[in-house]
């Protein structure tokens, strides 16, 4: 499967896009006589290398000699892409895009998104930028996107509505549900068409998946500030099939603690839980001067490591925390109920690569159940895996 990694640590645009494109191996004359079939002929594609920080990348420029005579709806450039001879894969990707471009101005403008009116000149900007980079992917035969955590940028910029905070509204709209960040210098770094393009072309945000890369991009951004490298890298290449499993991120929270009470550890570790955590550990450990200690430990979903990590805050004697991202690989799972002699107690059950099972019973079903009864918790667990392997007996 062809893979494209998209690394933003300098944020992503639309030309910067199409110049990584072109630098990892994207024909440009393949890119200008594919865009030829787009009904817009008011403006020139150039094609250069420039340096960027201490990178060479490729610049790519939409040179617009005029622009249409006044603001366009969304139903015009629907238009514009529907009568292109261009792969239907193409041109529902592109309308996808701008779909998502109207929506995020409607929010920031408070109208519906049909009545966003689209600038004269920058919108062949953005049809070029959204369709060509759709077609490169396509050329390219790209069959999966997947991007790191994507750079704002910060400040301020200007624009027609007068001076706004980096990201702008549109972009802050676009980038709901994507993993962002700020650093660099005091510009905007992501611009509404290029994450648009991301939050539509790409099917997983995070670290730099297992692949067999065969080239790597650069594609420059117009801006070159002092000192860093304005530049969207890109990677394409083979994925590797990753072993059997789903992964994903998530987020280690972590902190030494050597002078809580252990009493609270209890009361700790079920409120990480209740605050999102999927896993905590209570390590013992020795640490400086000799002194014993504990590592605390929680597994938690991006969305809820501030949480996890403000629990962690709030409930122990720590200072502080450290969070770092990481992937999992998890076994495909589902959950079965059985019946005991005490009430119903779930079983987790996980598929192997084998095509085998992993099966435990719930612990605090059984615990529950040994409670009320007053039977030995053992007992329980193990009146649970019987009535698990009677069912799966019978079902075979």
């Amino acid at each position: 499967m062809t893979l494209l990694h998209f690394d933003c640590f300098s944020g992503a645009s639309g030309d910067m896009i199409l110049g990584a494109l072109v630098d990892a191996g994207l024909p440009f004359k393949d890119l200008v006589h594919g865009l030829k079939s787009v009904s817009i002929d008011t403006y020139d594609l150039k094609c250069k290398t420039v340096m960027r920080g201490g990178l060479t990348a490729t610049k790519v420029e939409v040179v617009v000699r005029d622009g249409f005579r006044s603001p366009i709806p969304l139903s015009r450039i629907q238009r514009i892409i529907a009568s292109s001879q261009l792969p239907p894969g193409v041109k529902d990707r592109s309308r996808e895009v701008f779909d998502r471009l109207a929506r995020a101005e409607g929010a920031a403008h408070r109208v519906s998104p049909s009545d966003v009116q689209f600038h004269e000149i920058g919108v062949v900007d953005s049809i070029v930028d959204v369709m060509g980079t759709v077609l490169g992917c396509h050329l390219l035969g790209v069959e999966r996107a997947t991007a790191s955590s994507v750079n704002l940028g910060s400040g301020v910029l200007d624009s027609a509505h007068g001076t706004l905070p980096v990201p702008g509204p549109a972009v802050a709209w676009l980038a709901r549900g994507v993993p962002v960040y700020s650093a660099g210098p005091l510009r905007e770094l992501t611009t509404p068409t290029g994450i648009a393009l991301l939050s539509a072309l790409v099917q997983e945000f995070g670290p730099l998946p297992l692949m067999r890369p065969t080239a790597v991009g650069y594609g420059a951004g117009t801006a070159d500030p002092d000192g860093w490298p304005n530049v969207l890298r890109v990677f394409l290449g083979e994925s590797i099939p990753a072993a059997f499993g789903d992964t994903e991120a998530v987020v280690q929270i972590e902190t030494n603690l050597d002078d809580l009470n252990p009493q609270a550890y209890e009361t700790v570790m079920d409120r990480v839980f209740a605050a999102g955590a999927l896993d905590v550990t209570l390590t013992p450990v020795i640490m400086k001067h000799g002194r014993p200690g504990i590592v605390l430990a929680a597994l938690a979903p991006r969305e809820k490591a501030e949480a996890v990590a403000g629990v962690v805050l709030r409930e122990t004697t720590t200072l502080g925390v450290r969070l770092q991202e990481m992937s999992r690989r998890v076994l495909p799972r589902r959950l079965e109920s059985v019946r005991t002699r005490g009430g119903t107690v779930r079983v987790k059950v996980a598929e192997t690569r084998e095509g085998g099972i992993k099966a435990a019973p719930e612990y605090q079903d059984c615990k529950r159940i040994a409670e009320q009864s007053g039977r030995p918790v053992r007992e329980v667990m193990e009146e649970a895996m019987q009535a698990f392997n009677r069912k799966g007996k019978r079902k075979k």
